[in-house]
């Protein structure tokens, strides 16, 4: 046979089971514990189909609960004749039910929690497996011991509890709830608490909890959720202080982790103010107290609020508070540095036997479980850089955007703590690569956008030497066609500019689609039953909202947003036959321009006859004009001015630069 006692047995425990007259008895082979059931104290004994197989459950009149499978079919027969013989009690056929159902009934019979379908059961919960019981709205959720033998473990269940009626006092939930927590192994406040802190702001789990201090285990109460954190799942306390010298870290590490759902905090970390101070009464009596804690606390102390929680947490634990070591930053007086890690900000601390990162999430690594660190460029700036540590299981973590000034504090307490570092001996080359990299650093980027611009104006120059062949007139020629090119360019560069700035903002505004439509209905609601959350919670749990929303739903919002769709495609059609959002003048305009443009450009080539040399007044320098042949151009532009074509001309390639003289 095999027996399944325990809730969380992810392989049953093969063992051998032996009924005779006065009793029976079961011996795991794998544990060699004894079950002995006396005869006289059987009082049920139920035959059942299971996975695998068929199983016996029996039950005693003092309330234990018994089971094992691993039998055939054909074992019924012979097992019911022996028990009705031998214990005076019929072994009776219950089938499971395995509809599938989750609507069902709640029994509780003795030390089993029945879930049951129309009289048949679903399953059974022993609820001497349960750890936490935790209720809420309408909710009661189970928590489980963790079974260490099995790979997979049940961790937790919750069930729904509807609302009783009106005229009943008493509340189904915590008559749920009570029932549980008669029968299983959970934690129970015994007593008064030691002391009570009020309203502390937690970061993990987020939120303000008041911690209620007993002997054997700390409780925290939220608003929503509480936490019984035994004191002997407390692995290490850490006390930080931040890097602006106001505000101070108490974190409180964790194994096994508290958990909220698929959430587990394996850190808690509280968030105080140095200004805070409290007056803290232990209730207990001074001999109590001295005889208990050895004169680790006393029955009336005053100080900074930070130090009451960590003086008692410290006297209860049993337990030293690691503090920061000989690290100094940047920064005066900082003992972190500022980082980032999975693109959340934080402070990383370099402690005497490792590093911890708060807060979210919170990372803690032992110097003897890092293999090996590297300083990585930063990917984005080369104002920063990375941290990267790689631990003995392969894991890496990286701390990114740290400040270039942190690099020579950090290089050197990782050189002294003797970490295996990769980039060891590049430290004075990284040191000089920051030190000038904002003013020797080639910038390609600058180079490509420079580049185009150089390529014009040479190519315009030797086109314009090929083709002049007077004194002076190579140098006019490598001016004059950068001119041109330039103004090209910037009218170029506006048009689609003013393109970009034209809105038409008569236009009918385009539909919104079906899910816009559904949240500006259910936004309100979503506020109302989530009070305090923000702008970006909304619409994330607005998407989560969305997807659970059933087919008909969606198909009605649909045909709403389809109807707008209609709406908007008529409105729009009328305002276009009515005139609005052409674009026809602006269009007409700009290509009379670029007619003006172009023709304005052949008269220019054909009054020129090829000559290279013109320039009007503004373009001739002073070197230019002390040669006597270049006064006879000066002459020839003068004259040139008084006639309409040229005046045109002369306004017409000096427009771009708004010489109109």
């Amino acid at each position: 046979g095999r027996t399944k006692n325990a809730f969380n047995d992810a392989v049953l425990n093969d063992g051998r089971l032996r009924f005779s007259k006065q009793n029976v008895v079961y011996k795991s082979s794998k544990t060699g514990k004894v079950d002995n059931i006396p005869a006289a104290e059987l009082s049920v004994a139920t035959w059942r189909r299971v996975c695998l197989g068929h199983g016996i459950k029996l039950a005693t009149s003092s309330g234990h609960v018994y089971k094992y499978d691993g039998f055939r079919d054909t074992d019924y027969e012979r097992i019911s004749e022996f028990f009705k013989a031998n214990y005076k009690v019929e072994l009776t056929e219950k089938d499971m039910c395995v509809k599938g159902w989750n609507w069902g009934t709640a029994k509780f019979s003795g030390p089993l929690l029945s879930f049951d379908v129309n009289d048949s059961s679903v399953f059974e919960i022993p609820l001497a497996s349960v750890s936490q019981c935790a209720t809420g709205k309408n909710e009661v959720t189970l928590e489980f011991h963790q079974n260490d033998d099995s790979e997979v473990s049940l961790m937790e269940v919750r069930f729904y509890v509807p609302p009783g009626p009106a005229d009943e006092g008493a509340d189904p939930v915590e008559a749920f709830a009570q029932n549980v927590r008669s029968k299983a192994d959970v934690i129970q406040a015994t007593g008064d608490a030691v002391c009570v802190f009020k309203e502390l702001q937690c970061l993990t789990p987020r939120g303000r909890y008041d911690i209620l201090i007993y002997p054997a285990f700390l409780h925290l109460h939220g608003k929503t959720f509480d936490y019984k954190i035994p004191y002997t799942t407390v692995l290490r306390l850490f006390l930080l202080p931040s890097k602006d010298q106001r505000q101070m870290f108490f974190v409180i590490s964790l194994d096994p982790p508290i958990k909220q759902g698929q959430t587990r905090y394996h850190f808690l970390i509280l968030h105080f103010s140095k200004e805070e101070e409290l007056k803290l009464t232990l209730n207990m009596s001074e001999e109590e107290v001295e005889k208990r804690y050895e004169g680790k606390l006393s029955k009336n102390m005053s100080g900074s609020l930070y130090e009451m929680v960590s003086r008692v947490m410290k006297a209860l634990v049993n337990r030293k508070i690691t503090v920061p070591g000989n690290f100094q930053g940047n920064t005066p007086g900082a003992q972190c540095i500022t980082c980032s890690y999975k693109a959340q900000s934080g402070l990383l601390y370099p402690l005497e036997r490792g590093f911890i990162y708060v807060h979210k999430p919170p990372v803690h690594l032992r110097f003897e479980e890092i293999s090996s660190v590297n300083f990585a460029r930063g990917t984005t700036t080369t104002r920063s850089f990375d941290f990267e540590v790689e631990t003995k299981q392969g894991n890496q973590f990286t701390f990114s955007s740290i400040e270039r000034e942190e690099y020579g504090k950090l290089f050197d307490f990782v050189n002294a703590k003797k970490l295996h570092i990769k980039n060891r001996g590049f430290k004075e080359a990284k040191n000089n690569e920051y030190s000038d990299s904002d003013d020797d650093q080639h910038d390609a980027y600058l180079e490509r956008m420079k580049l185009p611009q150089l390529l014009g104006y040479d190519s315009n120059a030797s086109e314009s030497d090929s083709g002049s062949g007077g004194d002076g007139s190579g140098d006019e020629g490598k001016k004059k066609p950068a001119k041109k090119a330039k103004v090209v360019k910037e009218k170029r560069e506006r048009k689609p500019r003013k393109g970009k700035k034209q809105k038409d903002t008569n236009a009918p505004k385009r539909p919104m689609s079906s899910y816009m439509l559904w949240l500006n209905s259910s936004r309100e609601r979503i506020k109302s039953e989530n009070p305090g959350i923000s702008i970006t919670e909304i619409s994330k749990k607005a998407g989560e909202m969305w997807k659970q929303i059933g087919k008909e739903d969606k198909e009605e919002w649909d045909g709403k947003a389809e109807e707008a769709k209609k709406t908007y495609e008529k409105a729009m059609k009328e305002y276009r036959e009515s005139g609005g959002g052409s674009s026809t003048p602006a269009k007409k305009e700009s290509k009379k321009e670029d007619k003006k443009r172009k023709s304005g450009g052949g008269e220019k080539e054909k009054e020129q006859g090829g000559n290279d040399s013109f320039k009007s007044r503004e373009f001739i320098s002073s070197e230019e004009s002390s040669s006597d042949g270049e006064r006879k151009k000066a002459k020839k532009a003068k004259k040139a001015k008084g006639t309409p074509q040229s005046r045109d001309k002369v306004l017409h390639c000096h427009h771009g630069n708004n010489r109109m003289d």
